[in-house]
């Protein structure tokens, strides 16, 4: 599996282990779910939040300027089977490859964004300088593969935690 010989190459939390770490935070019994819109935000905040916290990036992991908002091309091409339906918990997910301080970090995300609809996440980073930048002067629904750059999110975040 792709996922399993990227962790063997880099000896690292991939993108993957913070999707799967997030899907699993979802109650299903209480009827929550999650959507891949909804995944994909709170992936592109953990990254964001970590590079502004603590100086480096959470995951090797890029983000392109989607027009529903930032996306990572790996996460979209393992989910993107479920279109708009909700995602099941993955069954080969272990959370001891996920040291501690990600683990904080990972639930404070889920914490802050987590509560949200997927709908709400998007329009939040339509409103932010990082996603806006990226795209330009695009219109409203135009593709766009124009990476989000981690110094302009470590910025733009940093800049928040300032305020």
């Amino acid at each position: 599996m792709i996922q399993t010989e990227e962790r063997a190459k880099t000896n690292q939390t991939t993108v993957f282990d913070v999707a799967k770490y997030f899907l699993c935070k979802v109650d299903r019994q209480s009827g929550e779910t999650i959507t891949h819109l909804k995944l994909q935000k709170l992936v592109y905040y953990a990254q964001a939040w970590h590079l502004a916290l603590y100086d480096e990036p959470l995951v090797d992991a890029n983000f392109q300027a989607w027009a529903h908002g930032p996306v990572n091309c790996d996460i979209y091409n393992e989910y993107k089977d479920y279109k708009w339906n909700p995602i099941e918990e993955p069954s080969d997910f272990d959370p001891t490859i996920i040291s501690n301080h990600q683990k904080e970090h990972l639930d404070e995300v889920w914490d802050v964004f987590g509560k949200y609809e997927a709908k709400y996440l998007e329009d939040l980073t339509h409103q932010e300088a990082p996603w806006k930048e990226a795209r330009g002067n695009l219109p409203p629904g135009a593709a766009c593969t124009t990476v989000i750059s981690d110094e302009r999110m470590k910025q733009f975040y940093r800049s928040l935690i300032q305020e």
